[in-house]
């Protein structure tokens, strides 16, 4: 079974990398309101994984990220 981690930054904390890129597109004249750059884990794993443990032991930072699974 193939599932993704979709991991953001959260809400309210400084996203410097997402900052810039808002910045360069409304330089570039798109209308963009907010841009949050985060990175996604695909993982092939059996279906008995605990891919909710494997997230939140090994892929992401509770205190500066937040993630979903598909």
């Amino acid at each position: 079974m193939k599932v993704k981690v979709l991991i953001m930054p959260r809400k309210g904390l400084l996203d410097p990398e997402g900052r810039a890129v808002k910045e360069m597109l409304l330089e570039e004249g798109f209308p963009v309101r907010e841009v949050k750059v985060g990175k996604v884990v695909e993982l092939e794993v059996e279906e008995t994984a605990d891919v909710k443990t494997i997230a939140e032991k090994y892929l992401v930072n509770p205190l500066v990220e937040e993630y979903q699974i598909e």
